[in-house]
């Protein structure tokens, strides 16, 4: 910015004096503002163009697990087209980054860093793409031992951690209802809501809301778009931040 502002001084001083100098630098910075902007919108819009594909290429991937992609597989990988309020184009887009994924030369590995490259390692947009594989594993309100093992390599491979696996499946059992490896709950329990903020049970009310607050505040819906998510996972990053507080309420309202 200030070498266009350099540039544009000495132009104006060459041209109109000590007035065209002011007026130059002026000048300048305004063009710079205006090409940086440019740059990074299209940089932001790259990244969210990337990090859709790779969603879906993923899902493929994760339905072909166990050899085969069946039928309700793809049913799922449909209702997140609709879910994500996909338009037609994005549809076809995603279906072919699904069959991408499902075909058996894929190198998922090799996906996930990239994934990983252009989120520029942030964790809560990395999290959120592993929340969605985690949905789309999860469909039936279930992880298995093999699935949560499925999700622990993609975790690694977009340099998360297993416990990160933990802290989403703990939040699934409080959406749903249900617990990892099967069977069912009637509803959240207290320590998947101190697994979704990542507290020890006899963590301080200070320290409990400090980590709910940290938590809002890394995955809150504009944040991560300012980061590249695209714009069609809002809702699933709004559903996070739900269970969050959700979380953080059922904490308190048993230690009232």
């Amino acid at each position: 910015m200030l070498l266009f502002i350099l540039i544009g001084g000495v132009v104006g001083l060459l041209f109109g004096g000590l007035a065209g100098a002011v007026l130059g630098a002026v000048a300048g910075g305004a063009l710079s503002h205006l090409l940086l902007n440019v740059f990074f919108a299209r940089g932001l819009e790259a990244v969210r163009t990337q990090f859709l594909d790779s969603t879906f290429a993923v899902m493929g991937a994760v339905c072909k697990a166990d050899g085969q992609v069946t039928d309700d597989e793809i049913r799922v990988a449909e209702q997140f087209f609709a879910r994500l309020s996909l338009s037609g184009e994005q549809r076809r887009s995603a279906m072919a980054a699904f069959n991408r994924g499902a075909a058996d030369d894929f190198d998922l590995d090799a996906e996930l860093a990239r994934v990983r490259a252009v989120a520029r390692r942030n964790q809560p947009l990395l999290q959120l793409f592993l929340q969605v594989q985690l949905s789309a594993v999860a469909a039936d309100g279930i992880v298995h031992a093999d699935e949560h093992a499925l999700l622990v390599r993609i975790a690694r491979g977009l340099g998360l951690s297993e416990p990160d696996v933990e802290r989403l499946e703990a939040m699934l059992r409080g959406t749903s209802g249900a617990h990892a490896g099967g069977g069912a709950a009637t509803g959240p329990r207290l320590e998947d809501a101190y697994a979704t903020l990542g507290v020890e049970p006899d963590a301080g009310d200070a320290e409990v809301k400090k980590a709910y607050r940290r938590l809002m505040s890394k995955h809150h819906p504009d944040k991560l778009a300012s980061r590249g998510m695209p714009e069609s996972m809002r809702s699933v990053a709004e559903e996070k931040t739900r269970e969050i507080r959700k979380a953080y309420d059922t904490i308190r309202a048993h230690r009232e």
